[in-house]
């Protein structure tokens, strides 16, 4: 009678099916995660690139004149 117990319990015992609910909500959001950075990489990158590019061509004005170096326009 005690092993016919035990299958009942098994049997309606419910914490197993939460964890597979967690298991599969888990692996839902780190593959949205995943496909938010496959899709955003390449966009991010030529941004970078173009920032990089506009940086590098600026030039720096002092007010009053001046090269940036210490250096005075008199």
């Amino acid at each position: 009678m005690k092993l016919f117990e035990m299958i009942k319990n098994f049997h309606n015992d419910e914490s197993g099916a939460v964890t597979v609910d967690w298991v599969v909500l888990t692996a839902a959001i780190v593959g949205l995660g995943i496909a938010v950075v496959a899709s955003v990489r390449t966009g991010v990158g030529t941004l970078g690139t173009n920032i990089s590019n506009s940086l590098g061509s600026a030039t720096v004005v002092i007010p009053g004149g001046g090269d940036g170096l210490g250096v005075t326009g008199n």
